[in-house]
């Protein structure tokens, strides 16, 4: 008897918001509604209305696209979860996120309730900004460079490799002017395009150091409980099964590389078939794709796309 399917849900990270995302979540699906229902009374204030109205320069500010792409990423799935009941969709045998992502994956494995999740995704952003205020930095997406050239530009000007996301494709992050250095560096070294990333300073690099102690005791408060699901972990590419490991993954990932690419290649190779992408945006099926063309890709971002699962279904 052939062996099941195996699937992974993945959720996006920092850059995927619109302004417009879930609102058509929020009024096709009751499960959708509650979700942001529930995050607006957790942080006390009206995301859901910051998600569907903007305006786009106060929904891009790290504080607040931080807990708004969880938002929308976990009504995704509860919308998904409720049409595919019954005949059901396939159960995730992982679940990853890139980056913030992996807050909408601790909620989609039961680590946390999404109170707490959003949360503490909500505390997240506040802490990284502010730790961009104390030295400020940011990110820098290469395209077209390899990692050992760029390891070296790195060496060279001081700043980290944040991301790999998928070959082709590395985000550097650094102090601003370090950053700068490093981008003219890449272009010299022959990468075919460099892009300055919209955030708030030098994600994933040991300058966000504050950040660490601030969620440390926030998580010290916090009830984290054993995941149902492995969790991929963003900086050891490897199964998260204890309340330890993820704890400790959720301070390492904030200034160390996300392991993207990494992570999407243990999946498959541990036989992962299908890909579920849910939230807003298509980013992470464009790198998945680029990681491993022998995947099917599934992406669920808008009322649309959760309707149309049933379909999609009859393939898995």
């Amino acid at each position: 008897m052939a062996e099941p399917m195996k699937i992974a849900y993945v959720f996006p990270g920092q850059g995927s918001q619109w302004v417009g995302m879930g609102r058509d979540l929020y009024h096709n699906f009751d499960s959708a509604k509650a979700v942001f229902e529930q995050a607006d009374e957790a942080l006390g204030f009206p995301l859901s209305r910051l998600c569907f109205e903007g305006p786009e320069d106060e929904l891009r500010q790290t504080s607040n696209a931080q807990p708004a792409i969880v938002t929308v990423s976990f009504a995704c799935l509860e919308a998904t979860r409720d049409v595919s009941a019954g005949d059901g969709l396939p159960p995730a045998s992982f679940v990853a996120g890139h980056s913030l992502g992996e807050y909408a994956a601790l909620a989609a494995a039961g680590v946390l309730d999404f109170a707490t999740t959003v949360y503490l995704a909500r505390e997240r952003g506040r802490l990284m900004h502010e730790a961009g205020q104390i030295v400020p930095g940011g990110m820098a997406a290469i395209i077209g460079l390899d990692e050992p050239p760029l390891r070296e530009v790195c060496e060279q000007t001081g700043t980290r490799i944040a991301n790999i996301n998928c070959p082709g494709q590395i985000v550097v992050s650094g102090a601003e002017d370090n950053l700068t250095q490093a981008m003219d560096l890449a272009k010299a070294r022959g990468a075919y395009r460099v892009i300055r990333l919209q955030v708030s300073g030098a994600f994933h690099t040991p300058l966000m150091q504050p950040a660490v102690d601030g969620m440390a005791e926030i998580m010290s408060s916090l009830s984290f409980q054993q995941p149902v699901i492995p969790i991929i972990g963003n900086t050891t590419a490897q199964p998260l099964t204890t309340v330890e490991s993820i704890k400790q993954e959720l301070l390492r990932q904030l200034c160390n590389c996300i392991q993207w690419q990494r992570s999407v290649e243990y999946m498959a190779s541990d036989g992962v078939s299908t890909f579920i992408e849910l939230g807003p945006g298509r980013v992470l099926a464009g790198l998945i794709k680029r990681i491993d063309k022998n995947v099917k890709i599934v992406n669920i971002g808008d009322a649309d796309a959760v309707r149309n699962i049933m379909a999609v279904e009859q393939g898995f």
